[in-house]
């Protein structure tokens, strides 16, 4: 592993010319619109995980097309008052495990909503949330990256992005939240949904995308091999004839538009050694956000960027966020 993308002080500058349809805003409006047409139906149950000093919730709510989504509510014992919540997606291939898998956020003193990423969570951590969409069959690249890609009505994406705003407002619902201190926050993935929520939701407190994924499709699928965005490159190997079709559906999710959109402070990371998630393709992002942002570049690091060094860095990005400190 070695640096490959280009030098820091371009990419500090990097804000390349991504393609956004038209239709851009009004795609996702009538998506959202569509799902706010199922009651949320937030449910939260106590759970015995032998926790003393934490709270734990199984959260079920409705997401897209009102199929169920999992997660988990972390929330301190015996907290006074409504608190500030971070919302947590994750990342590739993973889901939402067990409460104990989640311990930092509600340790800092914060309620913490972990979404389940639907069909995922058969990789590295388990999950409980199966992807019901009847659409979305188009033949695919093993992984989700391409499954009904030749749509962005069917896009596996569409479905998640959907969820994610809906975990937002299911967090708002939450017992012992308060609705108008959310954050957003994950990693790779995670990172890449947090954008998108963040581009979509416009009165969060702020957002923390860790190396982001689903930035700069088309970069990103050109200038490396590794997963995931190596699946785009193994369909269209095949699929000769629909480069234009694919990135012209992918152009709805890209975090780089959704980044221009985004007026809540935020806090990034980065490897420059970072095969999985370029970064050029964070900083096309993350240079495009027009409000109060902070990036920590890790030199040597690839897609694990700062880890465990990073986390007091997002603590003391939320204690500085209005209302966050007490």
């Amino acid at each position: 592993m070695a640096l490959f993308d280009l030098p820091l002080e371009t990419l500090r500058t990097y804000a390349p010319p991504v393609h956004e349809p038209a239709n851009f805003d009004a795609f996702w409006r009538g998506t959202l619109e569509e799902a706010r047409a199922f009651p949320l139906d937030a449910r939260f149950e106590e759970v015995d995980f032998g926790l003393r000093s934490l709270n734990t919730f199984d959260v079920t709510f409705r997401g897209s097309g009102g199929q169920p989504v999992k997660g988990w509510l972390l929330r301190p014992r015996n907290a006074g008052g409504d608190l500030p919540c971070v919302v947590e997606f994750i990342g590739y291939g993973g889901g939402r495990g067990l409460p104990t898998d989640w311990l930092t956020y509600a340790s800092a003193g914060y309620a913490h909503l972990v979404m389940d990423t639907r069909g995922q969570g058969s990789v590295w951590r388990r999950g409980d949330t199966p992807d019901l969409a009847p659409d979305g069959d188009n033949p695919q690249y093993p992984g989700f990256l391409t499954r009904g890609v030749r749509s962005p009505q069917t896009y596996y994406y569409r479905r998640v992005f959907t969820d994610a705003v809906r975990a937002v407002a299911a967090a708002r619902a939450a017992p012992g939240v308060d609705a108008t201190r959310v954050a957003v926050a994950g990693g790779s993935q995670g990172g890449g949904i947090s954008l998108a929520v963040a581009g979509l939701v416009p009165d969060l407190a702020g957002v923390l995308p860790d190396v982001p994924f689903l930035c700069h499709f088309r970069r990103a699928s050109e200038i490396t091999n590794a997963a995931p965005y190596n699946e785009v490159a193994g369909y269209l190997r095949v699929h000769r004839d629909a480069v234009e079709e694919v990135f012209g559906t992918l152009a709805y999710f890209d975090g780089v538009s959704f980044a221009s959109r985004i007026h809540a402070p935020a806090l990034f990371s980065v490897g420059l050694m970072d095969e999985v998630c370029p970064p050029s393709t964070v900083f096309a992002a993350y240079n495009r956000l027009p409000g109060r942002k902070d990036i920590r570049v890790y030199p040597y690091s690839g897609h694990e960027a700062g880890e465990g060094v990073h986390v007091p860095e997002r603590l003391r990005f939320l204690r500085g966020l209005s209302g966050w400190a007490g």
